[in-house]
C-alpha cells in the first residue's frame, strides 16, 4: 500500500486539517525528506496553497484547527501548531496554542521551520544573488566544491533539487548531489 493510500485510509479521504474531501494531496512536512505516514499529511488544495505560501493566508479558513489540533497523529498536530503560529497575530490562535500539547520530540520537529519565531528573528537563507531560499527550492552550484570527508567533488553547474534549510544557521542548506546528502554553503549556490 502506498503512503498516499495509507493517508487516505487514515483520514477517511478528507483533509486532515480542515476536513474537506475534495482535491486532496499528500504533503511531506519539512524538513523531512522521506515520504512516510509519520511525516506526511493529507491536505486539500486550499490548505496546501496557504501552507506553501502560494496564496494569502485566510485566517477564517484555519478556524478548523480547533478540531484538527487534537488529532491522534503527530504529523497533523505539528501542522496545526505551525499554522497556529503563523496566525498568532490574529489573537484567537494564541488561545488554541495555550491549550495544545506536543511532546518534546514533536515540539522540536514543529519548531524546525521557525514558524514560532518573530519575523525579525527568523533566519533567512539567501543565495549568492540575494534571492531568498525556501525548503524544496532548486539551486545550481556556481563553483566546484570538494565534499569534506569524501573524495567527491560537486561540479559547478550541478543542479541540487528539493533543498532543505538549516534552521539554526543561515549559511547552510542540505541537498543531494550524485545521490549523496550533503551540506552546502549558500554563497556557492544560485536559485533556479
Amino acid at each position: 500500500m502506498s503512503v498516499l493510500q495509507m493517508l487516505q485510509e487514515r483520514s477517511q479521504n478528507a483533509c486532515e486539517l480542515c476536513a474537506v474531501n475534495q482535491d486532496l494531496k499528500q504533503y511531506t512536512i519539512p524538513p523531512s525528506l522521506n515520504e512516510n505516514v509519520a511525516n506526511d499529511v493529507l491536505v486539500c488544495k486550499t490548505c496546501l496553497d496557504q501552507i506553501e505560501g502560494n496564496t494569502d493566508m485566510d485566517p477564517n479558513h484555519w478556524r478548523c484547527l480547533n478540531d484538527s489540533m487534537w488529532s491522534e497523529h503527530v504529523a497533523v498536530q505539528i501542522m496545526a501548531w505551525r499554522m497556529l503560529q503563523r496566525l498568532r497575530s490574529e489573537g484567537w490562535p494564541k488561545d488554541l496554542l495555550d491549550m495544545m500539547y506536543l511532546d518534546d520530540e514533536a515540539l522540536a520537529l514543529a519548531r524546525a521551520t521557525g514558524e514560532h519565531e518573530d519575523e525579525a528573528n527568523k533566519i533567512i537563507h539567501r543565495d549568492v544573488n540575494g534571492v531568498i531560499l525556501d525548503n524544496g527550492d532548486n539551486v545550481v552550484l556556481i563553483k566546484d566544491l570538494k565534499v569534506k570527508g569524501s573524495s567527491m567533488v560537486a561540479k559547478q553547474g550541478t543542479a541540487v533539487r528539493n533543498i532543505r534549510l538549516d534552521h539554526e544557521n543561515a549559511e547552510f542548506i542540505e541537498g543531494k548531489v550524485d545521490g549523496q546528502q550533503i551540506v552546502i554553503i549558500i554563497k556557492y549556490v544560485k536559485k533556479t
